[in-house]
Formats: structure tokens, C-alpha cells, sequence
């Protein structure tokens, strides 16, 4: 795991597959209470294909290095840190790939800087007044304060309630249990940890996509929408409203999977970015 030190923030990154690539270079963006591992089979097979894939961990409550500037924790924020690390890594013509939340700063991305980015994957994400969908919206609410936090994160060192639809359950198959427990172990063991996620939480609003929304069909590049069908939260009909927000987007539905179609069916986000 490398470190970038950005000026809001430090962030912490993993690289697969080689540096002086052929091919575009391959930037992932996780959602909240996730962090870069959500896409490590994903990156690792597409880093053997000759792809330069990188993870990043950004501060979405799930990272481990707390932020310097907490101005950065918003969505828009969180954009404008992707862009720096962007430009810190002096990455062009970026295949841009976001879930979850995630796809929701991917968005955030290409509107306010699209000149490095050189195409577009998103798979089940936030979109629209979606920001974020039932039931994450209630459950959002209710972690805006450290204390509150501590009380409903705790349990989850359970596996089974992090297997269940009051974990991760709603998002995939068969949730890790390791790399669930990994995602909740930062807020679990670090107050400073727990003040960031608090401080990002009370600035997420339903209104953080609809402006940008209106403005997804300026992007002209290649956009690829790779939803999973079995997605209870961001459902299918989502998808295809986001497909046609783009204009020219090709939507791969994939069955049995849901909103972490990079865990469920890694296969058909590795070949929708290799295609």
C-alpha cells in the first residue's frame, strides 16, 4: 500500500499490473464505509492483462490516515480529491470506474474535470435524487455523530450482522468477512476515523447529483453502465435512467448481481473495461 500526500489529504493507494502500460491507465473509486479492496479481483486480473489498475482508499470512512483540511469531507470535496490525485499521479486519458457512492463522485469528476478522463464505467451507483437510495438514506441520517457511529457500527463485528441486509447484505451475495470487518474497523478503533465519517455524512444531501445530472449528456467520451439486475437499492430501472441521462451509454445488465457487481461477477466489470 503507497501513500499519496495531497494537500487536503493523504491517501493511500494500491497498484496492479505495469506502470508503463499500453493501455489507458485504470483509476477505481469505492463508496462510503468501502474502501479500495472492493476491487481487488477486478484489478489484479486486469493488471495481469497489461492494465495499470489503481485502488485508492479515500476518505469515505473506511480509511485509515485522518484528513488534514475536513473542508475536503462532501462529495464535491471528495471529487476534487480524486482530480488531485489524478493530477499527482500525472495520469491521463483515465478510464474512470466507480460503485456505489463512487459512481456518484465519478459523476461529480467528469462534470467538473473532464479533460483527463478519457472514459467512463460505472456499475450500480448513486444517481439522480438517489444520494443515496433506501434504505442508506435512513441509515446515513443516523450516522452523523460520532457517538451514534460507535453504537451502530459496534455490533457489526459480527459477522453475521455484517452479512445480514443491516450490513452489507443488500450489496452483495456473499459478503467477505474479512474484508467487511476491514471496513469497519477504522471507525471501530479510531475517533478521528469516526469525526471524519461524521463530518462527510451531515454534508451528503439528496440534492448533490441533481444539478450535475442535468449536464451528463456534455460528456462525450466513452461511457459503459455494468448493473447488476438483482440490486434492491439501485435498481435496474436506475440504471437504465442513468443510460439514457448519457445519451450515447451502453448498459450491460448482469444477472445475480448487485450493487457490487465487482464482487459478485468481477468477470463482466473486467471485460466491459477491456473491451
Amino acid at each position: 500500500m503507497a501513500q499519496l500526500a495531497l494537500a487536503k489529504a493523504t491517501i493511500e493507494y494500491q497498484e496492479f499490473g505495469p506502470q508503463n502500460s499500453a493501455y489507458p491507465p485504470v483509476l477505481f473509486v469505492h463508496g462510503i464505509l468501502v474502501d479500495g479492496q472492493l476491487w481487488r479481483d477486478v484489478a489484479e486480473d486486469l493488471g495481469r492483462l497489461g492494465y495499470r489498475c489503481i485502488a485508492p482508499t479515500l476518505p469515505l470512512g473506511s480509511h485509515t490516515i485522518p484528513v488534514n483540511d475536513t473542508g475536503v469531507l462532501s462529495l464535491p470535496g471528495v471529487a476534487e480529491l480524486i482530480n488531485d490525485a489524478i493530477i499527482a499521479l500525472d495520469l491521463s486519458g483515465v478510464t474512470l470506474v466507480g460503485s456505489n457512492t463512487g459512481g456518484g463522485l465519478c459523476q461529480l469528476v467528469i462534470d467538473a474535470h473532464p479533460d483527463r478522463i478519457g472514459r467512463l464505467v460505472l456499475t450500480n451507483c448513486d444517481a439522480f435524487d438517489k444520494c443515496p437510495p433506501a434504505p442508506f438514506d435512513l441509515v446515513f441520517a443516523a450516522l452523523r455523530g460520532p457517538i451514534s457511529i460507535k453504537a451502530l457500527i459496534g455490533p457489526m463485528r459480527l459477522g453475521a450482522l455484517r452479512r445480514s441486509p443491516l450490513g452489507y447484505g443488500l450489496l452483495t451475495n456473499h459478503p467477505d468477512q474479512d474484508m467487511t470487518a476491514g471496513w469497519l474497523q477504522p471507525c471501530r478503533g479510531d475517533s478521528r476515523i469516526c469525526r471524519d465519517l461524521a463530518a462527510l455524512l451531515r454534508q451528503v444531501a439528496k440534492t448533490d447529483l441533481t444539478d450535475v445530472a442535468t449536464r451528463l449528456a456534455r460528456f462525450n467520451k466513452p461511457v459503459t453502465l455494468v448493473w447488476g439486475q438483482a440490486d434492491r437499492c439501485f435498481t435496474p430501472s436506475l440504471g437504465r435512467r442513468l443510460a439514457e441521462a448519457f445519451g450515447n451509454a451502453q448498459l450491460i445488465e448482469v444477472p445475480d448481481a448487485k450493487t457490487f457487481v465487482a464482487l459478485d461477477k468481477p468477470e463482466a466489470v473486467i471485460d466491459a473495461i477491456a473491451a
